[in-house]
């Protein structure tokens, strides 16, 4: 009789253990990979996924990122809180490089997937620095590397190194995700998914590249969401960020300035229906010049997202702001004298068709 107690209480136990064992590996189950309820708080999501959902810049997080993103927060998100407090002088040194080089700010995030923001971080592969350059990459950027000297280490120069580098990769590839896959696998891989797959977007091209590339892409668009809760023209496929972003998102890194140019400049965010011609006539700039500052100015103006990121250099801002109405009210004379025009070229045509 004893003998059978005993059985039933360590069957009685074994229940409990095994059921406390359920229930812990269901929570797990339910933090990992159930969608975040956006109306519970308790988890702290629900603006960043609102966010993702609805845009709160007008960048929307892609579907086929939302859960991997999800997934990414609530497995790094206590470690990138600690970083944004110590990281912090970091990240202004690289905002301050990423800026003169006309860069988007967000891209400091790929630092931190590269190393952890760490000088001395050493790859398997053999790639040095916070931003993870290759020996033969940094000779290329100016960068020494030598038994002694390794300035891939010095956080100033490799961050100009990596400025440089990125920026070219955008001018070749004109996506940011493009740009951030082939800053980890080369372009040698990127231009090989394209063919493959027939297509320049990335989450139609992600399978034909190297997992840790595909991966790569998405490791940086969930820090910038654990970071910023939100995403920015470089978690956006070029297509994306052309029907999402308004005004000059797309074209300000397409700018041709060099480092003296863009420290002299100014910039003002203008809206209406300006034109570059008129412009440059008040300003006493040359048309291509004015172009080079500002690429695309009268597509854009003339879109419904008529926004500008107007720059120019710091004398010609202040002939642009002391002219600016009239420069405007020009501007809207002329539209009005070619919708005048076309009226007429329609009419005349209407006539002669009859």
């Amino acid at each position: 009789m004893k003998r059978l107690l005993l059985l039933g209480i360590a069957f009685i136990g074994f229940l409990v253990y095994s059921q406390a064992n359920a229930l812990k590996v269901d929570k797990t189950f339910v933090a990992l990979h159930i969608p975040i309820d956006t109306s519970d708080v308790r988890n702290g999501f629900n603006n960043l996924f609102l966010a993702s959902v609805n845009g709160s810049n007008g960048a929307r997080l892609n579907p086929r990122a939302i859960s991997y993103v999800q997934d990414f927060m609530i497995r790094n998100k206590k470690e990138m809180d600690d970083m944004k407090s110590w990281g912090r002088p970091y990240f202004n040194l690289i905002d301050g490089i990423l800026s003169r080089y006309g860069l988007p700010s967000e891209l400091k995030y790929l630092a931190v997937i590269e190393s952890n923001l760490k000088p001395n971080a050493l790859s398997w592969a053999g790639a040095v620095g916070p931003w993870q350059l290759m020996p033969a990459t940094a000779r290329l950027l100016g960068l020494k590397v030598t038994r002694k000297v390794d300035e891939r280490k010095n956080y100033y120069k490799s961050t100009k190194a990596a400025a440089v580098y990125l920026r070219d990769l955008y001018a070749e590839l004109g996506d940011w995700l493009l740009v951030i896959a082939a800053y980890n696998g080369g372009t040698a891989n990127v231009y090989r998914a394209i063919k493959k797959s027939n297509s320049r977007d990335f989450w139609n091209l992600q399978y034909y590249l190297p997992a840790e590339s595909r991966n790569h892409v998405k490791k940086f668009i969930g820090t910038q969401y654990t970071f910023e809760g939100q995403g920015s023209v470089t978690t956006l496929t070029r297509d994306e960020a052309t029907d999402q972003l308004s005004g000059s998102s797309m074209y300000v890194f397409t700018r041709k300035l060099n480092k003296d140019e863009l420290a002299g400049a100014k910039t003002i965010n203008i809206s209406g229906k300006y034109f570059s011609t008129v412009i440059s006539k008040y300003i006493l700039m040359d048309a291509a010049e004015f172009n080079r500052y500002n690429p695309e100015f009268d597509k854009v103006m003339a879109s419904a997202n008529n926004s500008y990121d107007l720059k120019l250099p710091a004398d010609k801002m202040d002939l642009f702001v002391s002219n600016k109405y009239q420069i405007l009210n020009e501007s809207v004379q002329r539209l009005l004298l070619e919708d005048e025009s076309d009226n007429e070229n329609k009419a005349v045509a209407g006539i002669s068709n009859k």
